[in-house]
């Protein structure tokens, strides 16, 4: 297995020495009006532990409840998450800062990591013997990965042993490997949909897309206005990717994508022909950005087309919301709305069902590599549970447009795009998981370098499809 994780770390590093940004600074994001009373994101984290500590008088939050015995010897955590952005930051340091209150011998160090290099960062410090204790993770085909390399512990008899929310069982599912439960979900529910400038489709008379057709319609309409259609920042690869799987589950579903991915089908059949081509067109018509490859949502130059007139459309996952809110609240609620992405007329004829979402259940998750410490293992199952997962932190992630993977949340939302996303996620058929986090981590970086092949205009979608089923044949073999 270390061999294994050994040559998935080679291509990683690879793939990344290929995939260097050459981007020019985006526009700066509409400010939100400046206060003096606004507190550092270290501050804000600070405050937000205090208000729990006041109202429970000392108490902990793990009184009274099913939980492991922590130890009372001095203990370090390293734990790696990619919540390099408020709101994020702020709410997931409070989380620790609580946790650390009321467990004064055990130090958390919370190590910040950007989302573009995490998975890679992380290979390479399970590969050379750093792996972190605690660390963030989606569920699917790389945490299988984990998993078989000896880097996530099997938590399952004492997640049925002892007291933790009521996650939804999607959530627990897609933090699952084999029957055997790997991580603790933290994060949200995250539908993907299409966030657009209602201002400029009000001054352009645009109308919100229900069909395919309706969308490049509107496309061409917003191109003859010299705006362009999409705001894309694809260096990362998987945002891209976005658009070429809802392509594929508006042509088939979920029947193609599956039959690839056992290799009873093809990713060079019908769907994934007719994406890729989409997109090629889309690309070549100028619906998304010059450079598009070079662009990256880490830095947030995807949102700042919307903020200045750019572009028009991004589709994107849920959290945007909140991340866009951050920036300006007031200009969010103004100009910002929400729709899902819109169906292939043709297919529907066809019987192909359109309410195939894409998602995730599960938004993180925290996977636990104790190497056999049960007392470390106890304190990340309580800091996981109790800490990421109390009150204070989903009431946080509910004011900052995220959706706790716990029943009964979806019921709280009030923001009305978020309320559109979460009545979309929990009306479809079925959510398929990101490409990204579904295939095997080999697989994944193929997906990715494809994506950036496709919208670069450098490989066609009979091209890619053969990588990909290549891949995934070679995938398919190790598990033998």
């Amino acid at each position: 297995m270390k061999k294994k994780l050994l040559a998935i770390t080679m291509s990683l590093a690879m793939a990344a020495s290929l995939a260097a940004c050459a981007g020019a600074a985006a526009p700066a994001a509409p400010a939100p009006e400046a206060t003096a009373e606004a507190p550092a994101a270290e501050e804000a984290a600070e405050e937000a532990a205090e208000p729990a500590a006041e109202e429970s008088t000392g108490a902990k939050q793990t009184d009274g409840k099913n939980l492991p015995e922590l130890t009372k010897d001095d203990m370090t955590i390293l734990l790696w998450d990619i919540a390099t952005e408020d709101p994020n930051k702020t709410t997931q340091e409070a989380a620790v800062a609580r946790f650390m209150k009321d467990y004064p011998n055990i130090h958390v160090e919370q190590v910040h990591q950007q989302n573009d290099n995490y998975k890679q960062q992380l290979v390479v410090a399970m590969s050379s013997g750093q792996c972190p204790d605690m660390y963030i993770s989606w569920g699917g085909g790389p945490m299988a990965e984990y998993f078989k390399s000896g880097f996530a512990d099997d938590i399952t008899e004492m997640y049925n042993k002892y007291d933790h929310p009521d996650f939804i069982d999607a959530a627990i599912a897609q933090g699952s490997y084999k029957g055997k439960i790997l991580g603790i979900p933290f994060g949200s529910l995250s539908g993907c949909d299409v966030f657009y400038n209602k201002t400029i489709f009000a001054e352009q008379g645009i109308e919100v897309p229900k069909t395919l057709d309706e969308l490049e319609a509107a496309c061409e309409k917003l191109k003859a206005a010299g705006i362009t259609p999409f705001a894309l920042a694809n260096a990362p690869k998987w945002t891209g990717s976005m658009y070429y799987m809802y392509l594929v589950a508006r042509h088939s579903g979920n029947d193609e994508f599956d039959a690839a991915y056992t290799q009873e089908g093809s990713f060079g059949s019908e769907a994934f022909i007719f994406a890729s081509d989409k997109i090629q067109d889309w690309v070549k018509k100028g619906y998304f950005p010059d450079g598009v490859n070079s662009l990256s949502p880490d830095d947030g130059q995807d949102k700042a087309l919307l903020y200045d007139g750019t572009c028009a459309m991004m589709l994107h996952g849920s959290w945007m919301a909140g991340s866009m809110s951050a920036d300006n609240a007031e200009w969010y609620d103004q100009n910002i709305g929400v729709f899902r992405w819109p169906v292939d007329s043709e297919a529907e004829a066809k019987g192909v069902p359109q309410d195939v979402e894409i998602g995730t259940a599960i938004g993180n998750c925290f996977n636990f590599n104790s190497q056999g410490d049960q007392a470390k293992l106890d304190a990340m199952y309580v800091l996981a549970t109790q800490y990421y997962n109390d009150d204070t932190y989903n009431q946080t992630q509910m004011e900052n447009y995220n959706t706790p993977s716990i029943k009964g949340f979806e019921q709280q939302v009030t923001d009305p795009n978020m309320k559109v996303i979460t009545d979309v996620f929990f009306n479809a058929s079925n959510v398929q998981l990101w490409y990204d986090q579904y295939l095997p981590a080999s697989v994944t970086e193929v997906h990715k370098n494809s994506m950036s092949a496709l919208f670069g205009l450098e490989k066609t979608g009979a091209e890619i499809g053969a990588d990909q089923d290549e891949a995934m044949k070679v995938a398919l073999a190790e598990e033998q």
